[in-house]
């Protein structure tokens, strides 16, 4: 599974990271900044920490799991 998280300042001074599960691989850095750029513009989300203000930092999470057997 790729989870692409992206953490944003907040008018508080806090961090608040929002994460997007299924990422799809070919994501760009270009992609991740005008995407970050525009939920900062439109001031649609806010939390504990009040309205986000600005970019902190975006990653791409990879991570794997395998069944076991329990006999």
């Amino acid at each position: 599974m790729r989870i692409l998280e992206m953490t944003f300042s907040t008018e508080l001074g806090k961090s608040q990271t929002m994460r997007v599960y299924e990422a799809k691989a070919a994501l760009t850095g270009a992609q991740v900044k005008a995407c970050m750029d525009n939920i900062v513009a439109k001031n649609i989300f806010s939390g504990s920490g009040g309205n986000i203000t600005g970019k902190v930092s975006a990653r791409v999470v990879t991570t794997t799991s395998a069944e076991m057997s329990l006999v």
